[in-house]
């Protein structure tokens, strides 16, 4: 991936993948804490909180939810999946066996074909 280059004054440099993600997280927290401050400020102070505030308030709590039901649906897709590969190593040693089976009862049949075919030539030498 090509990294960006940003241009100040006469010096060209270059963002490293880590330094994007420290700015992005610089960028994250300061969002946070600019979205919390009307929050924890009234909080602090035991004000009313404005309505922008408590729209901000509910916007959050309905992210809360929203995270939790899709872990939740995550979690459920996986057990599934869990299961899906246990049933597939079942039918798998199912049919290993059946196979193992099938080459055994393949090479007693030879095995029994090459005695007798033995025991004829003997025969037929004495």
């Amino acid at each position: 991936m090509p990294r960006k280059i940003l241009s100040m004054g006469r010096k060209l440099f270059r963002l490293s993948r880590k330094d994007k993600e420290i700015k992005l997280a610089k960028r994250e927290l300061e969002d946070y804490d600019a979205l919390h401050a009307p929050i924890l400020m009234a909080a602090k102070h035991k004000q009313n909180i404005d309505y922008s505030t408590q729209q901000q308030h509910l916007h959050l709590a309905a992210i809360t939810i929203q995270a939790s039901f899709r872990r939740h649906l995550a979690r459920r897709a996986r057990r599934a999946l869990r299961s899906l590969v246990k049933l597939q190593a079942l039918v798998r040693g199912v049919v290993v066996r059946r196979q193992a089976r099938i080459a055994l009862q393949c090479m007693q049949a030879l095995a029994r074909l090459q005695i007798t075919v033995r025991a004829r030539q003997l025969h037929l030498l004495l």
